[in-house]
């Protein structure tokens, strides 16, 4: 079951409205785009699942070992600064910058765009609108950004204001100055 979006011009949904019916329907992951439109994603099948997990307990293990930011799965919602509310496959954010939010902001949707994300193409996602939502990280403020796709053993690496750099099969990716000394090892992904 592929991702399907649903423009909700009849119906206005605050910020709150958008996070209940969140937290309404926990066996779906719902996005909203920068126009409001309403994205529904289903569960992920097994495989995606546990490379996803792999992934994110990769990024977790750096951090852990660091103490530099806050790292978030797939659940975790982020409300852009366009608008749109995206929840990346994993993602990092710099303490100082989850330091600065509110009690009450890290309860919801984190009013911020990560510094790092993560999206997996898993088989039900188009590569197209996933390419879209990375760039949308960029133009919001992130500043590494992975696309993984396993079916190729592609990995697109997305900086800002630089040409998105490709890489085939690689064995591990760098997290660069953004996430010093971390290596994604891609072994047990593809």
């Amino acid at each position: 079951m592929t991702a399907f979006t649903v423009n909700l011009d009849a119906i206005k949904m605050t910020d709150e409205q958008f996070f209940q019916l969140c937290q309404d329907n926990k066996n779906l992951q719902f996005e909203r785009n920068a126009n409001g439109d309403l994205i529904i994603m289903p569960p992920t099948g097994g495989e995606t699942s546990n490379r996803n997990a792999g992934i994110t307990a990769q990024l977790w293990g750096w951090n852990e070992q660091t103490k530099l930011g806050m790292v978030f799965d797939s659940c975790g919602g982020f409300k852009l600064p366009n608008g749109s509310e995206r929840a990346p496959d994993a993602a990092w954010i710099p303490l100082e910058r989850w330091q600065q939010l509110t009690a009450a902001e890290r309860q919801k949707f984190l009013p911020l765009c990560p510094d790092f994300a993560i999206e997996l193409l898993s088989p039900s996602d188009s590569l197209k609108v996933t390419q879209q939502k990375m760039q949308e990280y960029l133009d919001n403020g992130t500043r590494l950004g992975w696309l993984i796709i396993p079916a190729s053993r592609k990995v697109e690496i997305y900086r800002p204001h630089q040409e998105v750099e490709v890489l085939d099969a690689p064995e591990r990716v760098s997290g660069e100055d953004v996430l010093p000394e971390f290596l994604l090892h891609l072994e047990s992904i593809w």
